[in-house]
């Protein structure tokens, strides 16, 4: 076993599940292929890397991530309401069928595709919500670090943190 840990500038290979509080599992690759990532380069929220440093090769583990630390608290403003006829004159593939949890695509004007849930609906109009399906929920974070190597490269720095 190695005595590299987990921290800044590593590499790290793992398996990991994301469960909600009831056990129902949102995302695992255990039984699939690992994740790899370099700690601080984005792909896992900041909640989600604090727990794991320290760790070295072998070691696994179950932690608790607040909302805070995962994918936020909802946001209001992420919630908006559309005329319900753009549903169905501006989409290719004629009249869509809405219903509530439905997911729906948008593009914004940089045409990055934005994902949303319809939360509500009337005669003329969508509610759409834009907040990430976790925002707001307390998971549960099981991991096992397969491998642990100094990044080629590290993140860079920006002008945020």
């Amino acid at each position: 076993m190695s005595d590299v840990v987990v921290g800044p500038g590593r590499q790290v290979t793992l398996h990991f599940a994301l469960k909600l509080e009831d056990g129902q599992v949102v995302d695992s690759n255990f039984d699939g292929q690992p994740a790899t990532f370099v700690v601080g380069d984005g792909n896992l929220p900041k909640g989600f890397e604090q727990v794991i440093y320290g760790l070295s090769e072998g070691d696994q583990g179950s932690f608790r991530i607040p909302p805070a630390g995962a994918f936020g608290m909802p946001n209001p403003e992420n919630i908006r309401e559309f005329a319900r006829d753009i549903f169905s004159k501006d989409m290719s593939s004629g009249d869509m069928e809405l219903q509530e949890g439905l997911v729906v695509s948008f593009a914004d004007a940089a045409n990055t595709e934005l994902a949303g849930v319809v939360t509500g609906l009337t005669d003329s109009h969508v509610e759409v919500d834009f907040n990430h399906p976790l925002a707001g929920k307390e998971l549960l974070f099981e991991v096992r670090i397969l491998n642990i190597t100094q990044a080629t490269h590290t993140p860079e720095k920006s002008a945020e943190a």
